[in-house]
């Protein structure tokens, strides 16, 4: 039974820091692309940040280029997400997920085969 558990999340303010942990268990890991996702209340699911199976590349959506970074341990099974210079705007539950499928876009939700049940953000003004 694949699971995917997030921790890390909370209160922090404006400008602060939080790191979003992903461990993952019931997978071969290594053979996941893994990404998060976020989900604002009344708004849509929407991409965070990806990386590939090897770490070798990552994405990232433009909302939060140059202020978060995603990255892996297969060793740990365990995917992070250093989030920095927060805004209020980043509030949202973050879900990690994995995917193992190709052909289809990395940023995409579609991509995704499991997800975690998410760990909320909040980012105070």
């Amino acid at each position: 039974q694949v699971q995917l558990v997030e921790s890390g999340g909370g209160l922090v303010q404006a400008g602060g820091s939080l790191r979003l942990s992903c461990a993952a268990s019931g997978l071969t890991f290594s053979n996941y692309a893994m990404g998060w996702f976020r989900q604002a209340p009344g708004k849509e699911r929407e991409f965070v940040a990806a990386i590939r199976w090897s770490g070798s590349s990552t994405y990232y959506a433009d909302s939060v280029k140059g202020r978060f970074t995603i990255s892996r341990d297969n060793a740990k099974n365990m995917v992070y997400l250093q989030m920095n210079s927060l805004k209020p705007e980043d509030t949202a539950v973050y879900y990690c997920a994995a995917g193992g499928g190709v052909g289809i876009p990395i940023y995409t939700s579609r991509r995704y085969d499991y997800w975690g049940q998410g760990t909320q953000v909040t980012v105070a003004s």
